[in-house]
């Protein structure tokens, strides 16, 4: 359990720390990578991939999703600690603000997958969920 919760410190003060940076500087736009990636920093009200979910019904889905965290962890510690960290981090961004801040957009990215914008705790909780789901599937076979 020690690993879980060092990498979720981790993650949610790297998190943290970035949403500091890029909000408190004038860092808002930038492009990498021949415009594969792009900074796009901006507040998402809304839940994952812009749905309209309400501040309750996220924080409850949030809380739901933190508490299974144990569980995950028995079979990923590493996934677990990276799902826990990047909740944190969303969970306690929408209580103190309503809101989360979201800063990467992949505008080469098939489909409509262009058209998110997404924070370093979204590819913790992304990774995490496929590490988890990784290991799942090892005991299985």
């Amino acid at each position: 359990m020690l690993l879980t919760l060092s990498v979720a410190a981790v993650v949610t003060s790297g998190c943290a720390m970035t949403r500091w940076y890029l909000h408190r500087t004038s860092r808002r736009e930038a492009s990498y990578g021949k415009d594969r990636v792009r900074l796009t920093a901006l507040w998402n009200a809304g839940g994952a991939f812009g749905l309209p979910i309400k501040r309750a019904a996220l924080t409850a889905l949030s809380a739901a999703g933190l508490a299974l965290t144990p569980a995950l962890a028995k079979r990923s510690r590493l996934g677990a600690g990276l799902f826990l960290g990047g909740g944190l981090s969303n969970l306690w961004e929408r209580l103190r603000h309503g809101k989360v801040y979201d800063y990467v957009r992949f505008p080469k990215a098939p489909g409509k997958l262009k058209r998110y914008v997404f924070n370093l705790a979204d590819f913790a909780i992304f990774l995490g969920t496929f590490l988890v789901l990784l290991a799942f599937r090892k005991r299985r076979t």
